[in-house]
């Protein structure tokens, strides 16, 4: 293996700045894993960060932040994994359990902390969990944000139930993997996406109610056409900005809204009356804690989920990669270091 390994690394803003080096190992420290990269999974705030509208802690810095990988070396006191165990790192690191820490992100793979297109990385023990014996390296690399995001604001925060409606918006990554939670615990998903080609591929994937936003700019009326007039259960706000507006409008009383996207922009705009004459729960996800990601994980492998990839590519085509993911993928781009 020797002192050096390889990664790419943003020089710069923009996707011309991000270069494949030669780098040194990871030191690893008395409770952490070295780990062989398997696979990447693309999200799209590791485009915000590569364009510059996130912060970065330094410059170079190694984007990305969904992996799974090989261990192949364990600091001297670590007691939770073994040489040859196959992991996930947990992007929020220093949340192990419960309402985590005081401030998110502050420890946070491929943001404040080093990410991890780099073909070795190293996770705290703590910050690790086993990935799915059920999923090949390609789809077991695509749950940390997106999954465990679906999982949170669905199972952990919405307390899914049988026969509630679900809105969910689009057709990425924590889309479909909302779809799929949705259809295993015999929820009645209500999907909706500008493009008709994206929704005909959701049906394929149990999607029965759809709503092409295209054809149908007031979805709003249709959406409450589909539950008798009644309004969603729960709405997955993954467009955020003014479209909050038309998911709000759309709750049932008593009803709740999980604010996760940023696609439209990061201010909001609520109709604060049909917010609090309908008594609607507005709750900001922000992925999960590692105990849910065991959770998660298990019931994947129990409920036979399988993640929606769009496309793989190699190591060496990371711009084409990120050039997919600003397209908007179905479900989830891949890096293979296979």
């Amino acid at each position: 293996m020797g002192d050096v390994t390889e990664a790419w690394r943003m020089t710069g803003f923009g996707l011309d700045k991000l270069v494949r080096e030669a780098v040194p190992l990871p030191s690893l420290g008395r409770r952490a894993l070295l780990v062989a990269v398997r696979a990447v999974a693309l999200n799209f705030k590791d485009l915000l960060l590569i364009d510059g509208k996130l912060p970065v802690m330094s410059l170079p810095f190694v984007p990305a932040s969904d992996a799974v990988g090989e261990v192949v070396a364990i600091g001297p006191e670590v007691t939770r994994f073994r040489v040859g165990d196959r992991v996930l790192g947990q992007v929020i690191a220093d949340w192990a359990d419960g309402d985590g820490p005081p401030v998110l992100h502050k420890q946070t793979l491929g943001i404040s902390l080093p990410g991890v297109l780099a073909r070795h990385v190293v996770f705290g023990e703590d910050a690790a969990v086993m990935a799915p014996g059920s999923l090949s390296d390609q789809e077991a690399a695509t749950l940390p944000i997106a999954a465990l995001t679906a999982w949170s604001a669905m199972v952990e925060s919405g307390q899914s139930r049988p026969g509630t409606t679900v809105l969910i918006e689009g057709t990425g990554g924590v889309a479909l993997f909302a779809l799929q939670f949705a259809l295993a615990f015999g929820q009645v998903p209500i999907l909706l996406s500008r493009h008709a080609d994206k929704l005909e591929r959701a049906r394929m994937l149990g999607a029965k109610l759809c709503v092409d936003t295209s054809a149908n700019p007031d979805w709003t009326a249709q959406v409450r056409t589909l539950t008798g007039g009644r309004g969603v259960d729960h709405v997955l706000e993954l467009i955020g900005a003014a479209n909050l507006r038309q998911s709000i409008e759309t709750v049932a009383a008593g009803g709740r809204v999980s604010l996760i996207g940023q696609l439209a922009g990061t201010e909001l705009s609520v109709p604060t009356p049909v917010l609090t004459r309908n008594r609607i729960t507005l709750q900001g996800i922000a992925t999960g804690s590692r105990r849910q990601f065991e959770r998660m994980n298990a019931a994947i492998e129990a409920l036979s989920i399988r993640p929606v990839i769009d496309a793989v590519y190699p190591f060496e085509a990371v711009h084409e990669a990120f050039e997919h993911q600003r397209r908007g993928p179905f479900g989830k781009v891949v890096v293979s270091l296979g």
